[in-house]
């Protein structure tokens, strides 16, 4: 027995302990369903279904092992298992037993078919009419049809000493039992052979917890080439949920600097001014840091959820700063054409002018945003876990812009429109 699949259906959350989580119910079901010899690795039925589909792996973080034999890929699965098993954040871990399974091999004597005028092909006909069963014919009863198979009843297959006194039929001759024609002796081999990239492979199953996938797989791969030696012709592979989140990573790498040039050069055609596009871009990391602190507090970890919630994060506060600046630039233009800018006073004047009307609109912006991703926060349904980790970067990072929005950009405002200009009219 390799695999055992158990589907936990819980109760309601309003009808659960007060306090209690996924992550605790998870550790107390781990703690009460220990059994020797079994692994616990928890996960949820669709998304288990998903991982096996795309990488065959069904907990987060997998390896395989490949190498030209199965004794040695039995081998480095194991001490893998053994070394992962004191990396922090480890819930269990698994190496499957590529080898270990008992079989009843029966060999023939090619010298002594010869002897009696036998091919390997006929004693394999025999053997799979005698013990395995052969289909002769097929009842027919009314719409159902039920096929016939002939074997032998079970006390002559049941044991070695039994097989070897099957009878395979000769062609000028009486039939000679199985056993003076072939050998039949029991063997340890295989259970299963898997085979990918025309390589043989092991599998082994991680199961984290407390961590996130990225940075758990970087601590593991530091203690695995810390402590397990390469071996010539075998080579590993992490994979899983790792295996995804790596191939997202290298799309966000183009992904992310392509959006934040595009947010540029709209935000250059708009103004025409390379000033004060840098002065609108810089509400971005403004808002990320909300975005991290909001995650800190809430324990969430880097996944591809929140990466997504960040991209649309940088678009709002490109957004809101663009409209501080269009305020500014309008209260600016007007003082000036009037003549009444001739100082830093009376820009000063003439800045918070402009700020003051962005209040209101941006209190707006960013009261609807928030207000409508709260009710995502407080979710708790199917698919809420990922839609929190969208929403809770532009949560956080819509309070922070606010700040820098009506508080920061207004004063770099004035530094740069205020060069040349002296400190009072003459």
């Amino acid at each position: 027995m390799a695999m055992v699949e158990t589907t936990v259906v819980l109760k309601p959350q309003r009808e659960w302990r007060k306090g209690m989580t996924y992550e605790k119910l998870i550790r107390e079901m781990d703690a009460s369903f220990a059994f020797p010899g079994v692994t616990n690795a928890w996960t949820m039925p669709i998304k288990a279904r998903i991982d096996m589909l795309t990488t065959g792996i069904k907990t987060p973080v997998g390896i395989k092992v490949f190498g030209p034999d199965l004794e040695g890929i039995a081998e480095q699965a194991q001490r893998l298992e053994a070394i992962l098993n004191d990396v922090p954040g480890t819930r269990s871990v698994y190496a499957e037993r590529v080898t270990g399974g008992y079989y009843l091999d029966i060999t023939p004597r090619r010298e002594a078919l010869a002897r009696y005028g036998l091919t390997v092909e006929e004693v394999e006909r025999i053997l799979e009419t005698a013990v395995g069963g052969m289909n002769v014919d097929r009842t027919v009863e009314g719409r159902e049809r039920f096929g016939i198979s002939v074997r032998y009843f079970q006390d002559y297959r049941s044991d070695p000493e039994a097989l070897k006194r099957v009878l395979v039929p000769t062609p000028a001759g009486p039939p000679v039992p199985l056993g003076q024609i072939a050998d039949i002796e029991f063997r340890t081999g295989p259970p299963v052979i898997k085979d990918e990239n025309g390589s043989l492979s092991g599998w082994v199953y991680v199961d984290i917890e407390g961590r996130s996938v990225g940075s758990y797989v970087r601590d593991a791969k530091r203690a695995v080439a810390a402590k397990l030696p390469p071996k010539p012709g075998y080579h590993i592979v992490w994979t899983g949920q790792y295996e995804a989140m790596e191939r997202v990573r290298q799309r966000l790498i183009f992904v992310l600097p392509v959006t934040l040039a595009i947010i540029f050069v709209l935000l250059y055609f708009n103004f025409r001014s390379v000033t004060e596009t840098l002065i609108v871009l810089l509400s971005v990391p403004f808002a990320l840091v909300g975005a991290v602190w909001l995650m800190f507090i809430l324990g969430y970890n880097m996944s591809i959820a929140v990466w997504v919630g960040i991209i649309a994060l940088a678009g709002l506060a490109a957004e809101t700063g663009v409209v501080m600046i269009v305020y500014l630039d309008e209260a600016y233009n007007r003082w000036r054409a009037e003549g009444r800018l001739r100082s830093l006073a009376d820009l000063r004047e003439a800045i918070q002018e402009g700020a003051v009307q962005r209040v209101r609109p941006k209190m707006m912006t960013v009261l609807s945003t928030m207000l409508g991703l709260l009710p995502i926060m407080w979710s708790a349904g199917a698919g809420a876990d990922v839609m929190k980790r969208i929403a809770t970067p532009m949560v956080g990072g819509m309070a922070t812009s606010t700040l820098l929005t009506l508080v920061v950009i207004p004063a770099i405002y004035m530094f740069w429109r205020g060069r040349g200009l002296p400190p009072e009219a003459e």
